[in-house]
């Protein structure tokens, strides 16, 4: 089972949000699909979280590669990246 967030001292202070995301409470594993696996039940979880944002926002400052974060997947989030460049 992999770990959903692995925090360093540093990054301690600003996860306050995770403690409050909804994913915290479900199965990591929906949010690390096998490529090509479905991301649609991860996706509905982000649809509702009152942290979406923060989570979406520490996913690009950490070049997050793997899994769903704030809604979108790796591949989503490197658009919304090569969008902002």
């Amino acid at each position: 089972m992999r770990e959903l967030f692995l925090l360093d001292g540093d990054a301690e202070e600003e996860a306050g949000w995770q403690e409050r995301a909804l994913c915290a409470q479900t199965d990591p594993e929906a949010f690390f699909p096998e490529k090509g696996g479905s991301t649609r039940e991860a996706k509905k979880v982000c649809l509702t979280c009152d942290v979406r944002d923060e989570c979406l926002e520490s996913a690009l400052m950490n070049d997050e590669r793997f899994g769903i974060w704030g809604g979108l997947s790796e591949r989503e989030r490197r658009k919304l990246k090569k969008r902002a460049v």
